[in-house]
């Protein structure tokens, strides 16, 4: 269902109260030809009308002759900013960019964000950035598990259908999650809801098995056979199953690079407003799959790049996979049981 003007206008505006947006400061609105109209104005609406200076960056889309899918997310290859010194130059002046077109694992947006920027991220469709309006004790929740997952050792994950898996922690930083940018330098994604990290490089070892039900992107499909995947030292070995290993199998191996096998980030969901069962409600370009990404007590995790960490691989190819139903250990601690978040849900709003 739709939603109205003055409701996403009322979304944005706490949303970059939120992000500590001030009378004065400059505005970028970064676009392109998937930008959603109605987020893109309203979004200059609320920017404006709390005092900003605001400016449209419209850029041409790029990659489009290369990727297998129209979803943001499945081809990671140059950016709209690749080369472009003006563009460039014009939001590392900005003391805030709101990316309504999606800019992801580039050097461009590192030395943005190097600048002192902040990038927040929006694509999703206008009902789900209203549904999912992030909160300060959303924060304080991502925060906490962040914390835990810095300080851990080992990551081990299992599941009912076999899953047993374990990834050493400590080269990566661990990353939070939780929709806003509230200080100089940071990037984030409205909406999510989660905490990450990746493994060692070359040190994840183990058996993961995708259940029915979970969720295969950018794909946007839930799988209907068992997918088995043997890890070993850092890379996916083998993928084995039924038609849904086949098409993932075929779609990753398009990209002709080893690195499109190695293990990306990993994590779990905390967003009780994200629901598992929403992308089947949606059709395939109207949504990028953030509630898939960040429902509470998902096992997220991915293949592909770990450039955004700091690593060096830069492969074209990102797939994330949501699981359910899986226990996280951290350091021998679960913190998610058989799907539930072991933390006692968020903090009372109040307590902020």
């Amino acid at each position: 269902m739709s939603v109205s003007d003055h409701d996403l206008i009322q979304a944005w505006k706490q949303v970059l109260a939120l992000s500590k947006l001030e009378p004065g400061q400059l505005v970028t609105v970064l676009t392109s030809s998937s930008t959603h109209p109605q987020t893109l104005s309203t979004a200059i609406l609320a920017a404006a009308s709390m005092g900003a200076i605001v400016n449209r960056l419209d850029l041409l889309p790029v990659n489009g002759e290369k990727a297998l899918s129209r979803d943001s997310l499945a081809y990671l290859g140059t950016t709209p900013l690749t080369g472009n010194r003006a563009a460039i130059a014009a939001l590392k002046e900005s003391d805030l960019v709101l990316d309504l077109m999606t800019l992801l694992f580039s050097p461009e947006q590192h030395e943005i964000l190097k600048a002192g920027t902040k990038i927040l991220l929006a694509v999703e469709p206008p009902e789900v950035l209203v549904r999912m309006v992030p909160t300060l004790a959303e924060r304080s929740r991502v925060m906490a598990a962040s914390a835990k997952l810095s300080k851990a050792k080992e990551m081990h994950v299992t599941s009912p259908a076999g899953t047993d898996v374990r990834f050493k922690l400590g080269q990566f930083p661990a990353i939070s999650e939780y929709g806003f940018v509230d200080e100089p330098g940071r990037w984030d994604h409205w909406p999510s809801g989660f905490a990450l990290t990746w493994a060692n490089e070359g040190e994840a070892d183990g058996t993961i098995v995708m259940e029915r039900g979970d969720i295969l992107l950018p794909m946007k499909s839930y799988i209907q056979d068992r997918i088995h995947f043997e890890i070993e030292k850092g890379f996916v070995t083998s993928i084995e199953g039924g038609v849904d290993a086949e098409i993932l199998s075929e779609y990753m191996a398009s990209y002709n690079d080893r690195d499109a096998y190695a293990m990306s980030h990993i994590g779990w969901g905390l967003q009780p407003r994200a629901k598992w069962s929403t992308l089947g409600l949606y059709d395939r370009e109207a949504t990028i799959g953030m509630d898939a990404r960040a429902f509470e007590g998902n096992f997220l995790f991915s293949f592909g790049p770990n450039n955004e960490a700091g690593g060096s691989r830069t492969t074209a190819c990102h797939i994330d996979i949501p699981m359910r139903n899986c226990t996280i250990a951290l350091d021998g601690e679960e913190v998610v049981r058989n799907g539930k978040v072991l933390d006692g849900g968020p903090v009372r709003e109040a307590a902020e």
